[in-house]
């Protein structure tokens, strides 16, 4: 892959069109958008996974997890308040547990009550999960258990991250200016398949000695319908995808070559698919990352490309993600772990998360001109040379602060913007 084909023109972004947030979530990064999170306009409607319709009250389930989790919460939290006061709508927020905190209160990493609340509600903010503090637990209680059990009933199948090398922090990469200036990178990864769920699984002995198995497992049908949403975020964006697998040696990826090819022949014939071995991609993307528009590939796979896609850009504190299913509501999660070493110490970007709650507001919540000024406020924070130590460079001129100060600086950067006029 040699040539970066030039990005669509974008269409106006006024149009009320309901669409699948698996589209929009996609072009909240955009090539060619004035505003580095704004998303461009929808080409093609979409009849499913729909957000719910605007109203003046939304019932949203925080889930401030573990590590970090809680302060970056709160300083998201600080901010919407400040968000739907400033624009008359009220969002009713209520916790509940996930991860090492609900084992620690119920002995349970992703409670029924949680997944109960969650479902009702109109959607979902999750911070971040996982810690020291658990790792040596039974499988059964460790907090990604309840990670994977919360996208499984959920029904998440789609997780879309977004990788945009923004002006402001290009020193912040640690690869060269020519390397990642310009990069744009959407990857859209499949959630509740594959090696991470594929039964049967465990830990036996055999012949006096342990042996673990996983089993990598994709049925068509769930190949076919990542790969329509993958078909759609390319078609919105450079109008070229990438699919991941390795159909060198594994039976599995010779099925998600096939049906991708298929779905994408068929279907999205606007698009150009390329396939890519794993163990390439994961070299290109360091190598050569301009050369990638949209990638589309399997859970295991996703989860380690997306992180090292994430990094291009210098930190995972600054990049938003939306995992989505075919109905119900979607969970809005920045893309960092729980950083458990500084958790407590005002050390935390929360940026990531206030970006994921812009997320929800424009594809579950309806409110694409909230999500603007949310959006725009933390690029006049980036502006105004405000940091926190993960995007911190030495003698950039810009002032180190705390994750309080950083969503204290969002909140009052609100303030000074004004409400759009419906027309």
């Amino acid at each position: 892959i040699n040539q970066q084909p030039k990005p669509k023109d974008p269409l106006s972004t006024q149009s009320t069109m309901k669409i699948s947030p698996a589209t929009l979530a996609a072009l909240a990064l955009a090539a060619g958008s004035t505003n580095a999170f704004a998303p461009a306009a929808p080409t093609r409607s979409i009849s499913s996974l729909n957000a719910v319709s605007k109203k003046d009250k939304y019932q949203i389930t925080l889930l401030p997890g573990d590590g970090i989790g809680p302060e970056i919460m709160t300083a998201c939290k600080e901010v919407l308040v400040t968000l739907q006061k400033k624009c008359g709508f009220e969002l009713e927020m209520t916790d509940a547990l996930i991860g090492g905190a609900a084992i620690d209160a119920k002995n349970d990493p992703f409670p029924d009550e949680s997944l109960e609340q969650c479902r009702n509600s109109d959607s979902v903010l999750l911070s971040c999960i996982g810690g020291y503090k658990w790792d040596t637990n039974p499988r059964e209680l460790r907090p990604e258990t309840g990670l994977l059990k919360m996208r499984k009933e959920m029904g998440l199948f789609a997780n879309l991250r977004p990788a945009k090398v923004l002006p402001q922090l290009i020193d912040a990469s640690t690869l060269k200016k020519e390397i990642v200036e310009g990069v744009d990178v959407m990857c859209v990864r499949e959630l509740t398949g594959d090696v991470y769920f594929g039964t049967p699984k465990g830990i036996d002995v055999v012949d006096g000695e342990r042996v673990g198995y996983n089993n990598m497992i994709y049925r068509e049908g769930e190949i076919e319908r990542i790969a329509r949403v993958a078909g759609d975020v390319a078609s919105k964006r450079g109008g070229k995808l990438c699919s991941v697998d390795k159909a060198n040696v594994l039976d599995v990826s010779q099925l998600w070559r096939d049906v991708v090819t298929d779905i994408i022949t068929k279907e999205f014939s606007d698009v150009e698919l390329s396939h890519m071995y794993v163990d390439n991609a994961a070299m290109q993307l360091i190598r050569w990352p301009k050369q990638f528009d949209t990638i589309v590939t399997g859970n295991i796979f996703g989860d380690i490309l997306s992180d090292e896609a994430s990094m291009l850009v210098g930190s995972l504190g600054m990049l938003p993600s939306a995992s989505i299913g075919e109905s119900g509501p979607g969970v809005f999660e920045p893309c960092h772990g729980s950083a458990p070493d500084i958790a407590g110490e005002d050390k935390a970007n929360p940026l990531a998360l206030i970006l994921s709650a812009a997320m929800m507001l424009r594809y579950d919540l309806d409110r694409a001109e909230e999500a603007d000024m949310l959006e725009a406020a933390v690029e006049a924070v980036l502006d105004e040379g405000l940091r926190t130590a993960d995007i911190k460079q030495e003698g950039d001129g810009c002032k180190l602060v705390g994750c309080i100060e950083m969503g204290q600086a969002v909140a009052a950067q609100l303030e000074k913007i004004d409400v759009p006029v419906p027309v």
